[in-house]
């Protein structure tokens, strides 16, 4: 049966750009949250002020701060991820399986029986990016657990307060590195008779989803039991290549001159490689994982979250 909606709804990663969003369609819809926080201030800052939000201080790998957050939930969301490592300690294998291992042991310990998982579009079995491998390998997780699951795999996630916008968005005003154009990875281009590595494609498509689809989601799988055991693919209703996505983005900055610029992949390795090896990858903007992905489509059929939630995903706005 549904989660009943007087039965709170613990939320990790509340406090971050899609669960900000989160957080408040399911206030919206009359559900109480739990939401765990790191920082009482960005938590204050960022979560609506309601009497149907409880902000539980903590962090998921502080003994006990799980514990909390899902005492008397019904339904546990879990939306914590990185896009980028800062070794040693922020890995895509401490913040994607092992946060998920123990969001799935605090739920079942609380008697919940609902879990809500946020994973990625492109999340497979030997992917080429360790984001997609531990997305996936957290996946899994999910699905060997005895909770009633639902996974989310969403294309790239866009909304006015989210950092990819405000970072294309700043390329495109000449406000943000590299200042002088719109950064897009080429794919490597084949020699005469090779072949793309698995998965590359000459002309990448990305399908962006508006941030509020995306939370809404969450919400309608909540109120239907069919959700149970599914995984949802969640794109926008148009397919972008990268150079047209940053001139869309661009066309929606007052005065902007920034051209898109395809930087060759192997060079984009080539410097994350380096930054790695040298414990700098906080100082770069994209990482060997972000090379790797953005040379592959990440686009995806609609069909069925429309049928199975109602949800027709709208037009995606690139205005800040």
């Amino acid at each position: 049966m549904p989660t009943p909606i007087e039965t709170p709804v613990a939320v990790t990663g509340a406090t971050g750009f899609v669960g900000r969003h989160v957080v408040r369609a399911l206030t919206a819809a009359g559900r109480p949250v739990r939401a765990l926080a790191r920082d009482l201030e960005k938590a204050n800052e960022t979560l609506p002020v309601s009497d149907l939000v409880t902000i539980v201080e903590g962090d998921l790998f502080n003994p006990g701060s799980l514990e909390e957050l899902a005492s008397g939930c019904g339904a546990f969301v879990h939306l914590v991820g990185i896009r980028r490592e800062h070794r040693p300690t922020v890995t895509f294998d401490r913040l994607h399986v092992e946060a998920t291992r123990r969001a799935l042991a605090a739920a079942a310990a609380a008697g919940a029986t609902r879990y809500l998982h946020m994973s990625a579009l492109g999340a497979r079995p030997a992917a080429r990016s360790a984001y997609h491998q531990t997305k996936y390998t957290a996946e899994t997780l999910v699905r060997d657990s005895a909770l009633d699951w639902t996974i989310f795999r969403p294309s790239l996630v866009i909304g006015a307060d989210g950092e990819f916008l405000e970072m294309a968005r700043g390329w495109a005003s000449g406000t943000e590195n590299p200042r002088l154009f719109m950064p897009y990875f080429e794919p490597p281009r084949p020699h005469a008779k090779e072949r793309l590595p698995a998965g590359v494609v000459e002309k990448p498509r990305v399908q962006p989803v508006d941030v509020d689809d995306v939370a809404g989601a969450f919400v309608r799988a909540l109120e239907n039991d069919d959700a149970v055991g599914e995984a949802y693919p969640l794109g926008g209703p148009r397919m972008y290549e990268w150079p047209e996505l940053l001139e869309a983005i661009a066309k929606e900055v007052p005065g902007h001159t920034k051209p898109a610029w395809g930087v060759p992949a192997e060079v984009g390795q080539a410097v994350a490689c380096a930054a790695q090896v040298a414990r700098l990858d906080h100082v770069l903007p994209f990482s060997m994982s972000d090379v790797q992905m953005a040379c592959e489509d990440n686009v995806c059929c609609t069909s069925k979250v429309e049928q199975e939630l109602g949800l027709t995903a709208r037009e995606v706005s690139f205005a800040g």
